[in-house]
């Protein structure tokens, strides 16, 4: 049976010192910042990324160059190996069509995962891809296993501001103006593959407050059964500074004490770049057994 490598992207917020550990790959994912390019983790860190960002720098995201994606698929598979790679949600980057289109030049030795995650839920997919390879799954088994489970998440995000989403275009100045003055504090949501807007609070603690309820309805209706089998962990994410995401984990612990919790992660750069400094996202994902 052929050797399965795991690919991901740093979305995932995987980083380069921890795939190293994992055995995986990690595309760095660039990003134009004031007309320079710049790869995460490899010569942007978190910190360089906000500094830029606070300091009004013109910030985009991009994709991988297709050489980069080929080349190291083409390393890969030197060895007779397969390949699961799990890039970002289709509905967020073209990275994923790409991908998807350039492995159909691959026979089949190269399975891409759009199984719509991002950040901490996509990490949990390569968690998953790893164990399942482990477990002597082929490529295709893999994929088709993380695409049957893959709406088993949500994320909430709580912003501190509506500026970047001002700046991104996702909010006219007029909205992002009156949310200032009434000191709105956007919870947003991602089900799957887009970002899009839950509710409108105006202080942390009632979003923290919103967070929690949204994942115990989650709990107590479609994710019931995997909550029950013990399928469902938590996480925490955070942009810019992990203060709050460190109380928030206590919380959420207290809210959930039955529920795994793995980790307090940053947020991906990619959804960073749009929401800016100060958010706090609370995550649920199963858990492939």
């Amino acid at each position: 049976m052929s050797k399965v490598k795991i690919v991901t992207d740093s979305n995932s917020g995987i980083t380069q010192a921890d795939a190293k550990k994992l055995g995986i790959s990690v595309l760095p994912m660039p990003f134009l910042i004031d007309g320079k390019e710049y790869f995460e983790d490899i010569n942007l860190t978190q910190e360089e990324f906000y500094v830029h960002l606070r300091g009004d720098a013109n910030v985009s995201t991009s994709q991988p160059a297709v050489g980069s994606v080929t080349d190291l698929w083409d390393e890969l598979l030197k060895d007779g190996s397969e390949i699961v790679h799990i890039p970002m949600s289709s509905g967020l980057s073209e990275s994923c069509h790409t991908a998807e289109n350039l492995a159909k030049e691959y026979g089949g030795r190269v399975q891409v995962v759009d199984n719509q995650r991002i950040s901490i839920t996509q990490k949990q997919s390569v968690y998953d891809a790893i164990h399942l390879a482990e477990m002597g799954k082929s490529a295709a088994e893999i994929k088709e296993i993380l695409l049957k489970t893959k709406f088993d998440s949500s994320i909430y995000i709580s912003l501190d501001t509506l500026k970047y989403l001002k700046k991104g275009g996702r909010l006219t100045p007029a909205a992002a103006l009156i949310g200032t003055i009434l000191r709105i504090k956007p919870v947003l949501q991602i089900q799957g593959e887009k970002l899009d807007a839950f509710k409108k609070v105006n202080t942390l603690k009632k979003a923290k407050e919103v967070m929690i309820a949204a994942i115990a309805k989650d709990f107590g209706t479609r994710f019931r059964p995997l909550v029950e089998n013990g399928e469902m962990q938590l996480s925490i994410a955070y942009t810019a500074e992990d203060t709050e995401a460190k109380i928030f984990a206590e919380e959420i612990k207290a809210a959930f004490p039955d529920v795994k919790f793995s980790f307090v992660d940053p947020l991906s750069l990619s959804v960073s770049c749009h929401i800016g400094p100060g958010a706090l996202a609370v995550a649920c994902s199963r858990v492939i057994q």
